[in-house]
């Protein structure tokens, strides 16, 4: 037997609905199926159609425009703004399971926080003007919590500190992030701030490539020792993680730290190792969080894993047309990126989760995360946790 892999290109279809009306000669009454239930109404789209021009915009990174022309080669005459408007319709209709994401993401005991630029067409001006996208990640699979992940993006104009407030007013766990001076004033109101080694280490990768330094090698080295430790209690509770750190990391911190302060003192202070040194002492009681809580983790790539999409997306359509419409990219990528870290197919939880909402109950839109809707494919691409 020989079995060859084929392609059957998609394929569009009409759906008729046929309602006759139906009148009783007694009562004189008239009676009539009522018209089936669509997420936009009056609408052509099915929740099908929907789901795929959403995650072949924001998960595949297929502008609108690209998308018309492909639909045409189909025979169908789909034209960019219908697109467009029904790309918005749906991200209203799907705002109270984002929010719903939302409040999932912020009930962690820890959350990593990542965000980028985003560039954004600026009609007054005739060019583009800087954005911003954060990124909040709920990942409980690193210390063995069987809390589904998900992660919740929100759109802003600038990089203002207010922005990351707003976002995270409610929480009061561990917040997983960078050295952006923005999360300071959520520091002093009781969030617990965790730094990233992963950025640490990548001033020392930088200097050792530019330059081949011994010492830059060195660092790295000892950074690696504690990696390795990580990757052996990856998925351990949160007690085991602790307990293994307090012994066989600990050590190697206070040997890094030593390492660290005394290299400073025999280099020059204008010099990027000084600087990759000083980056590293400044952060040092954040770094060493992992030493007094089993739930820290050694650093951010669960962010900056999330933000990956962004970056492709925006090579492809090179802008986001307005504020709004970068708001309207938070929630849907919200959405898709969350299915993905659950390892579904986010093609058809978007399908089954638009089939529902239009009459599903607000207070239970809950239902519908990813960790809760069952009969989603599962994707084949799936990863481990980090």
């Amino acid at each position: 037997m020989t079995e060859v892999l084929d392609y059957v290109p998609a394929t569009f279809r009409v759906i008729r609905h046929v309602r006759p009306k139906l009148s009783c000669r007694c009562c004189e009454g008239i009676a009539q199926s009522p018209v089936p239930s669509l997420p936009i109404q009056r609408g052509l789209a099915t929740p099908a159609l929907l789901s795929h021009v959403l995650v072949a915009k924001y998960a595949d990174h297929l502008p609108l425009y690209r998308q018309t022309e492909i639909y045409g080669r189909a025979g169908v005459d789909l034209d960019r703004s219908t697109l467009a408007d029904w790309v918005g319709q749906s991200a209203q209709l799907l705002r109270p399971l984002v929010n719903a994401t939302g409040a999932h993401v912020m009930a962690a005991d820890r959350v990593h926080a990542d965000d980028t630029t985003v560039p954004v067409l600026d009609p007054g001006r005739g060019t583009t003007k800087t954005g911003r996208l954060w990124c909040y990640v709920r990942d409980d699979r690193p210390f063995a919590g069987q809390a589904p992940p998900a992660v919740l993006y929100h759109y802003s104009p600038d990089r203002r500190g207010e922005h990351p407030r707003a976002h995270l007013a409610a929480f009061r766990g561990i917040l997983q992030a960078d050295g952006y001076a923005g999360y300071a004033d959520l520091y002093e109101r009781g969030v617990t701030e965790a730094a990233c080694m992963a950025h640490g280490r990548r001033k020392f990768f930088d200097v050792h490539a530019a330059t081949g330094s011994p010492l830059a090698l060195k660092a790295l080295q000892r950074i690696a020792a504690l990696y390795a430790i990580e990757a052996e209690i990856r998925g351990q509770s949160s007690d085991v993680r602790l307990a293994v750190r307090q012994v066989q990391s600990a050590p190697l911190f206070t040997g890094l730290k030593d390492w660290l302060e005394t290299t400073q003192t025999r280099i020059s202070g204008k010099s990027e190792l000084a600087g990759a040194i000083r980056y590293m002492l400044a952060r040092w009681e954040a770094l060493t969080l992992v030493l007094r809580g089993g739930r820290a983790c050694i650093d951010n790539n669960a962010a900056e894993r999330a933000m990956r999409p962004m970056t492709l997306g925006w090579k492809n359509w090179l802008h986001v047309g307005s504020d709004a419409g970068g708001e309207r990219a938070a929630a849907i990528y919200s959405l898709t990126e969350t299915a993905k870290l659950n390892g579904l197919d986010p093609e058809d939880y978007l399908r089954q989760v638009l089939e529902r909402i239009a009459d599903h109950a607000v207070k239970r839109v809950h239902e519908l995360l990813p960790g809760n809707l069952t009969g989603v494919r599962a994707r084949l691409d799936q990863h481990d946790a980090a």
